[in-house]
């Protein structure tokens, strides 16, 4: 089965442990946390004592996602605040083994993801080092993009090297994913999906997320 795994981004901030409880309620598996510093990305959102309320709020792994500069100086952070895995970009990491190893290190699994113009061989040398490759199919920075069809065949290279290492790796997506775009990148190898505006501009969140999940389902005879 996919994961689920809705953005508080979109979220009611004015409500956010109940927004966060309701989409636990709704069948959500992670709760998404994108954290952006207006330097790496052209926004300024979350920090540590956002995903410390997060973590209050709910029994669902948090899923934090760094879009910011100097993640190393910041990671402690966000894990004592109860992150289950972080996420840091290859493209804001001149020494990525190092920020990989240091989130291990703090005893939360590691993730990287990649911005829609870099490539799969930027991770040649640390694949086998992360739980997770985080796959922005938009550009990171503000809620609500169209997804960009061209990480399909981003997916299905990283599925493969994957599986050639013998490799247990989870593959999510992040950046316009609905219904319509949720399949194909289940088909091309993705196990993980970032739905924020789909789930929370719904107004059924259930709903929403059922209509995500039956978007994967083989197609029965």
């Amino acid at each position: 089965m996919p994961i689920i795994a809705p953005s508080i981004l979109s979220a009611d901030f004015g409500r956010l442990a109940d927004e966060i409880r309701a989409v636990e309620r709704a069948g959500a598996d992670w709760i998404h946390v994108d954290v952006m510093d207006g330097r790496f990305v052209p926004n300024l959102t979350i920090g540590p004592l956002v995903v410390r309320a997060a973590r209050a709020a709910t029994r669902l792994p948090l899923d934090v996602h760094l879009m910011i500069v100097e993640p190393e100086r910041y990671a402690p952070a966000f894990v004592e605040a109860g992150a289950y895995q972080v996420t840091v970009h290859a493209e804001a990491c001149p020494h990525l083994h190092r920020n990989i190893q240091q989130i291990r290190d703090l005893g939360a699994r590691a993730g990287v993801s990649l911005n829609p113009a870099t490539p799969v061989s930027a991770l040649d040398h640390v694949l086998d080092l992360v739980d997770l490759v985080l796959v922005m199919s938009v550009n990171p920075g503000f809620g609500g993009q169209a997804f960009l069809p061209l990480v399909f065949p981003k997916i299905a290279s990283l599925r493969r090297a994957a599986d050639q290492r013998g490799l247990d790796l989870c593959i999510e997506v992040d950046g316009g994913i609905t219904h319509d775009t949720i399949g194909p990148c289940h088909e091309a190898g993705a196990d993980a999906f970032v739905a924020g505006s789909y789930v929370y501009g719904s107004g059924d969140y259930g709903a929403a997320i059922g209509r995500l999940r039956a978007a994967c389902a083989p197609e029965t005879l």
